[in-house]
């Protein structure tokens, strides 16, 4: 016999994260890193997601809660389009507990960061996905979400960031 199966979570809702919430947020990011497998590579703190969302404001993040208890959670910035004009929102983190998914919890925070990208002027919501990661990928799809095959997406880290940084990768000076 089959557990309960899902259904829709009558009374939840999605607001922005206020600074007590850090503590829960955290241990929602190192869940997502053990799903996506990358834990050897989570360095995050607490203090350092505090200092981001909270004291730098280089971030926002949102919180799906439930009679007070944390479903998910989105973090998402804005970024600048020139060929556009405009800014977007690039959506880093959008995460549902595995026991809460398929509940509408997910859409519910694509649709908050999606009216705050259109009162904002956005042009565009971008993330980046596992190219694993199906259920996700169906959901995307499911939104009429766009894969942009033609892009690759390359990120500069660690030493390498360093390094050209101080100009000896053969970029010259950066004054």
């Amino acid at each position: 016999m089959q557990g309960k199966p899902k259904t829709a979570i009558e009374v939840f809702a999605v607001r922005f994260a206020q600074e007590k919430d850090v503590s829960v947020l955290f241990a929602m990011i190192k869940e997502l890193a053990e799903y996506e497998n990358l834990q050897d590579i989570l360095e995050a703190t607490e203090q350092l997601i505090r200092e981001a969302l909270f004291e730098k404001r280089v971030a926002q993040a949102l919180i799906a809660e439930s009679k007070g208890e944390a479903m998910g959670y989105a973090v998402f910035f804005h970024n600048f389009s020139t060929f556009v004009g405009r800014p977007g929102i690039y959506i880093e983190d959008i995460y549902v507990k595995p026991q809460m998914r398929g509940r509408g919890i997910g859409r519910s925070l694509f649709e908050f960061i999606a009216k705050l990208a259109v009162e904002r002027n956005c042009e565009r919501l971008e993330w980046a996905c596992l190219d694993w990661n199906e259920p996700s990928i169906a959901f995307y799809k499911k939104m009429n979400a766009a894969a942009m095959d033609e892009w690759i997406l390359y990120r500069l880290s660690g030493k390498a960031l360093e390094k050209v940084s101080r100009g000896s990768g053969g970029l010259g000076s950066l004054k």
